[in-house]
């Protein structure tokens, strides 16, 4: 049977929000993407047409990415849980499992603690949120509030593929399986209008001088919904090690590593990553 993945739009609080929707029935499963260069349809395509055959799939562009709205705000963890409780509300969804990549796993990972009951599972992938330093420590703060520069990066990506893949080429383990045509799609991602703003705008207030704001390992302990963890064994940007004491802190989790894989396994290693997904949400 063919996949009709449902290109669509609904306002959250005046945000126009684009979202993609797959399957009609069975358990809703909500996929939240990462910052930096990244929207619904680069992290999750090949993970909702997995996924869409047994369950009902929503992956939202969230505000500042995408196609969605980019209103002049501050962007930080509170206001994207804030956002998918709205959302969720809006498509009448009272109960779901989240999975997130990167930022988007820390964004799930705080609203199950924010709102446990809405949470049937948890999949936190190579997540934001368990790790205490940010990469490059006090150098990266400091890049991080230069924002000429920051600018200036986005404006050269934007101008070169050569770049684009040199950048997404830092995330994969294996840089010869980076496909063209997600260099492509990124690409274009980097030349939409106000692109890197919101993440610029979530790194200012996420980063600071003797770490990072969200660390969520000290309470972890609190979740109640069916976890795994999932991280690629070779991500530069959270360490496996941080999986592991993540996973460590909450009882009842699992972890699965994939190996020779980097910070963005759902893309590197799709058919593992899709494979690993399904048998843990098939499990019960």
């Amino acid at each position: 049977m063919m996949t009709i993945i449902e290109d669509t739009w609904v306002k959250v609080e005046g945000i126009n929000t684009h979202l993609f929707t797959a399957g009609e029935e069975g358990e809703t499963v909500v996929l939240l993407h990462g910052g930096g260069t990244d929207s619904a349809w680069l992290s999750w395509q090949p993970v909702i047409l997995a996924l869409s055959p047994r369950f009902r799939v929503i992956a939202p562009d969230l505000p500042g990415y995408g196609k969605s709205d980019t209103p002049q705000i501050s962007y930080t963890l509170d206001t994207y849980i804030d956002f998918v409780k709205r959302l969720l509300d809006q498509l009448g969804v009272a109960r779901a499992t989240l999975a997130g990549v990167s930022m988007g796993g820390g964004i799930a990972i705080g609203f199950t603690l924010a709102y446990p009951e809405r949470v049937q599972r948890l999949v936190p992938v190579d997540t934001y949120g368990i790790q205490r330093r940010y990469p490059g420590g006090l150098w990266g703060y400091i890049l991080v509030r230069m924002e000429w520069l920051n600018r200036f990066s986005w404006w050269l990506l934007g101008r070169s593929r050569a770049l684009t893949r040199a950048s997404l080429q830092q995330i994969f383990y294996d840089p010869g399986v980076l496909p063209d045509d997600l260099v492509n799609e990124v690409y274009e991602e980097i030349r939409r209008p106000k692109a890197g703003g919101a993440f610029r705008s979530f790194q200012k207030h996420e980063v600071l001088k003797n770490g990072l704001r969200t660390v969520f390992l000290d309470r972890l302990g609190e979740i109640e919904a069916e976890t795994l963890f999932i991280h690629g064994e070779n991500d530069r940007l959270v360490p496996l090690e941080c999986a592991r004491e993540a996973h460590a802190r909450l009882p009842g989790s699992r972890l699965e590593i994939i190996p020779a894989c980097g910070h963005w396994p759902q893309r590197e290693k799709p058919q593992d990553f899709n494979r690993i997904l399904l048998n843990f949400l098939e499990s019960n």
